[in-house]
Formats: structure tokens, C-alpha cells, sequence
């Protein structure tokens, strides 16, 4: 790394290969379809809550919680293959688990089902957006990476939107022609949508199958061979993070590193079962079904606590276990103020806009006299354009910006956090359904603003090797921050209050003095980081003898 130089003139204009933008175009629709499977609930959330007897608190963890943790956990190890397999491969195995996850849902009779099938979608997932930032970085030069991510990003709302059109359409119809189930199966309309969305992922698998793999890092200058043994650092991480293998993964590093790690994970579940009781969550679902399944009479714990426990518990196994294996990433990623003030500050976007996100839905067809297609097709199209336009010009933004100052990407997020507010206020307590149509719109645009800005951030703190490890961090604020707690949040506010969505919603907006701290100590601190991450990852014990670009 004593080579190390920053960016020359004509690598700044170097050239985009047509082939990059085609590339690019098959992850946009990969990442439309993993939001129409996602968010796919939102519409269906009202039909659900009648079929399954669950209250909004559970249809808060459902979308949220049991995506959300399992994602996040799943997205570390899967990120760390992305560092070092086929990135190509790992999209096409994930897309197709989360695909047949999802056409499953439309098959659950119970919650309890319908929550396993929900987490089976999340590990799926987890694979989409490590191996897709990764390869824009190696697609796209760095002066265009916010732009390419931000074009990816714009997946999301459109998928988001797609979803809510394609549901409130099949579920009207459906259940318009089978009222009381089809005649086979007595699928109701809710489980028809979760099987029409799908089962078309399993064929856009193959296409996506036939995209060329880049060398990784070769658009910097630095190519990177091959990993000759791409699965051992997969496996590695597995030990890491999933429990129980953490506690394996633990003992290997010494007896000191066993009891730390006990004491942590026992801490975090007592946490959780103190948080049931004061919160008055109860026993969740799958709690008692694995109490039911081993014999034994399981605590007070609410599936909700008790898997955010269990992720937070993870993330400490693996930031613990990457200080000792690769002390590098550690030091660039949970070692570096900079990056941690940066992905958190946008989890506390995520925290509101996910929960605006998916209760928009239920919340105007409980308040607003419209049929599940009228509102899908206005509050998805809405959403969708909204979400667009602001992810692309926020993106755009964010690289006019960088060009002026290091904290310029900084600044968007920043305005993505706070712009929103007073009109999500206006769109949750208004009585007219065309000024809540068109807040939907800008508030989902001025919220959208922030994702290729901060996702352009966090890439830009790292080496090109350490890419998929920091999207997987990075997707930790959004899942166990934003996801995680924000949708919860809403529901429970919502299900204390006799179903009133307005008062759940609007009670996520407490996050923001949070997020404004966060935000301006990363404006004062990613300046100075970005301009030193190759002297930072030397000092921290990066091999030397390598060229690193310190400008991206």
C-alpha cells in the first residue's frame, strides 16, 4: 500500500462500457422484484389482520422484525461471499430462494407459518444488495457510483409501488370471484398474491444467470485475483453470527472471548423479557412454538424482543470476531466514527420512511372509502414515482455535491432526514384522500433522496476488497434500526390506541433529534476519513504492496 495515489484526470473521465448500463438495468429489475415481495404486505396487511385473528403489532414484526433480523444476519456472511465468490451465482441462488419463500407465504394458514415463511424471504434477500454494490463498484468509475446506485436504489420504490397495484388488484378480483376461497385449494385473495408475485422471480433467475461476472476491482486499477477458497470465509462468518454457532465460533478464540459472549447473549435475552413485561408484549408466536416443540414452558418473551435480542447479540459475535480475524475492515467499518455516525444517521431515515412505507396502505383503507385497487394503483403509482425521482435526483445531488466538498453526500442525507417531517405530518392527520395521495408523493421523494447518497458514503470509506463486507454493515443500520424497530414501533402505537395508524405512524418521528446528531458529527468527520482511508487500513495492518484509490 506505499503506492498508494489518488485518482488521475483520465480515470475520472474514463468511459462506461454500454454493457455496464445493461447490467445495471437487470439489477434494477432484480431489486423491483425483491421490493414486490417485500412490500407486497402493505396492501395485504387489512386481510390478514381479519383472516388470522393479529393485531397491528403483529403486522408491524411480521414486515419488520422477522424480515428485518434475519436479513441482517443473513446479509453478513452472504456479504463476505460476496467479497470473494461469484457475485453472479450468489444473486441467482437468492433470488430464487426468496421467490419460492414467497409464493410459500401464499400457502400459510397460521401466523406462525406465515412468520417462517417471512423469514425464509428475508435470508433470501439478504444475498441482493452485497453482491449488487459490489459489482456497480467494479461496473461504474467512481465519479458515477452514487448515480449507479442511486439508478439501482430506484428499484425499491418502484417495486414498492408495482407491489401495492399488482396486490390491491388480485385480492379485489380474487376475492370477487372466489368469496369464499378458490374451489381447490380455498386460497383467499391475500394467498393468491403472495403465489402471483412469486413464482416469476423463478424465471428471471435464469436471466439473471447469464450476466458476466467483472474482475473485481479492475476499474480502480486494482484487480483482484480470485479466491481460491471462496467458501471458507462464508462458513467463517456463519460461526460468527448465527447462533448457535457463535457460541463455537466464541470458544475458539479463548475462554475470555466463551464467558464474554455468554454473559452477552444471556444479557440481551433478559433485556428482551424485561422490555415484554414493561411493554405488556406478551408471548409471541414462535416463542411458544418452540417451547411447544422441545417440552418446555418458555418465558414472557414477545417474538419481537426476543429476535432483535438475538440480532443485536449477533452483530456483537461478529464485530468482535472481524476485530481479531481482520482488523483492516474492522478498523474502516466498526472502528471508524466516520462510517458508524454514517449508516446510523440513515437508519434513522429508514426508522420513519419504512414505517410510512408500509402502514400507508392499511392506514387509507381504513380511513379513506376506496377499493384495495383504486388505492393501489394511486398510492403505489404515487409512491413509486415519488420514490424514483428522489432517489435519482438525490443521487445526483449527492455526486454535484461530493465534487464541491468531501461532505457534500453528507448534506443530502441530512435533508433526506428532515425535509419529510412536516409533510408526513400533514399526510397522516389530513381528511382528504387527494392531498394524502399527493403528500404520499413528496414524502416519499424527499425521504428517498437520502439511500444513493448514503449508500455512496459507505462504500466510499473502505478498500475495494472490504465492499461487500461494508454493504452488509451498512444494510445492518437500515434492517435492525430502521426495519427492525420503525414498522414495530408504528404497530404497537397503533394496536395501544385502538387501531388508530395515524397516532402509530407520527410516534416514529421521536427518532429525528437522534438522527440530526448523528448527521452532523458525520459531516465533521467524513471529510477527513475519506481522504484517509488507505493511511488508516496501513496503520490498522492492510497488506502493503498494493495500489488503493483514495478518491472515490
Amino acid at each position: 500500500m506505499s503506492e498508494a495515489k489518488t485518482v488521475e484526470p483520465e480515470q475520472v473521465e474514463q468511459p462506461v462500457p454500454a454493457y455496464s448500463w445493461y447490467a445495471l438495468s437487470v439489477l434494477v429489475l432484480i431489486y423491483v422484484l425483491n421490493f414486490i415481495d417485500r412490500q407486497i404486505l402493505s396492501i395485504l396487511a387489512n386481510d390478514i389482520k381479519a383472516d388470522l385473528g393479529v393485531d397491528d403489532a403483529y403486522l408491524g414484526f411480521l414486515y419488520g422484525t422477522a424480515f428485518a433480523i434475519f436479513y441482517a444476519l443473513f446479509g453478513i456472511p452472504l456479504g463476505k461471499l460476496a467479497d470473494s465468490w461469484k457475485r453472479v451465482r450468489l444473486m441467482t441462488l437468492g433470488l430464487t430462494l426468496w421467490s419460492a419463500m414467497t409464493a410459500v407465504s401464499g400457502f400459510a394458514k397460521d401466523a406462525a407459518t406465515l412468520t417462517v415463511a417471512r423469514i425464509g424471504v428475508g435470508v433470501g434477500e439478504a444475498t441482493a444488495s452485497p453482491s449488487a454494490y459490489s459489482l456497480i463498484s467494479d461496473w461504474f468509475p467512481a465519479r458515477l457510483r452514487a448515480t449507479a446506485l442511486a439508478i439501482y436504489s430506484s428499484g425499491l420504490y418502484i417495486g414498492g409501488g408495482v407491489s401495492l397495484a399488482i396486490g390491491g388488484l388480485i385480492v379485489d378480483n380474487w376475492n370477487r370471484t372466489f368469496p369464499d376461497g378458490d374451489p381447490f385449494l380455498g386460497l383467499a385473495g391475500w394467498q393468491a398474491a403472495f403465489i402471483a408475485v412469486g413464482l416469476p422471480g423463478l424465471l428471471l433467475a435464469v436471466w439473471v444467470f447469464t450476466l458476466r461476472e467483472p474482475v473485481r476491482g479492475a476499474i480502480d486499477g486494482l484487480p483482484t485475483e480470485e479466491d481460491p477458497h471462496p467458501f471458507r470465509g462464508f462458513i467463517q462468518e456463519l460461526y460468527t453470527v448465527i447462533p448457535p454457532f457463535t457460541f463455537v465460533g466464541a470458544a475458539q478464540r479463548g475462554l475470555g472471548s466463551f464467558a464474554i459472549n455468554i454473559a452477552v447473549f444471556l444479557a440481551a435475552q433478559v433485556a428482551a423479557h424485561f422490555i415484554t413485561v414493561w411493554l405488556g408484549s406478551g408471548q409471541g408466536i414462535i416463542i411458544a412454538a418452540l417451547g411447544n416443540l422441545i417440552g418446555l414452558e418458555m418465558p414472557a418473551i414477545s417474538d419481537q424482543w426476543a429476535l432483535l435480542a438475538i440480532g443485536y447479540y449477533a452483530v456483537f459475535c461478529w464485530a468482535s470476531a472481524l476485530r481479531i480475524r481482520d482488523y483492516p475492515t474492522f478498523a474502516l467499518t466498526w472502528g471508524s466514527p466516520a462510517f458508524l455516525c454514517t449508516i446510523l444517521g440513515y437508519g434513522t431515515v429508514a426508522f420513519m420512511a419504512y414505517s410510512a412505507s408500509y402502514w400507508g396502505a392499511p392506514y387509507a383503507e381504513r380511513v379513506f372509502d376506496v377499493s384495495k385497487a383504486e388505492l393501489g394503483f394511486w398510492l403505489g403509482g404515487g409512491g413509486a414515482a415519488g420514490g424514483f425521482l428522489g432517489v435519482i435526483l438525490g443521487g445526483r445531488m449527492a455526486d454535484s455535491l461530493y465534487l464541491k466538498t468531501q461532505g457534500g453526500r453528507i448534506w443530502v442525507i441530512l435533508f433526506g432526514l428532515l425535509s419529510p417531517i412536516p409533510f408526513a405530518y400533514v399526510q397522516y392527520t389530513t381528511e382528504s384522500w387527494a392531498l394524502f395521495l399527493v403528500l404520499n408523493v413528496v414524502v416519499g421523494a424527499l425521504a428517498a433522496s437520502a439511500l444513493g447518497a448514503a449508500a455512496a458514503s459507505s462504500q466510499a470509506l473502505v478498500l475495494p476488497r472490504m465492499r461487500g463486507t461494508a454493504t452488509a454493515t451498512f444494510f445492518l443500520a437500515t434492517t435492525l434500526v430502521g426495519l427492525g424497530l420503525g414498522p414495530y414501533t408504528a404497530g404497537y402505537v397503533s394496536a395501544l390506541n385502538d387501531g388508530d395508524l395515524s397516532a402509530g405512524v407520527l410516534s416514529t418521528l421521536w427518532i429525528t433529534p437522534i438522527g440530526f446528531v448523528l448527521l452532523v458529527s458525520a459531516l465533521k468527520l467524513v471529510p477527513k476519513a475519506n481522504k484517509t482511508v488507505v493511511e488508516r487500513a496501513t496503520a490498522a495492518g492492510e497488506p502493503v504492496g498494493a495500489k488503493q484509490v483514495t478518491a472515490s
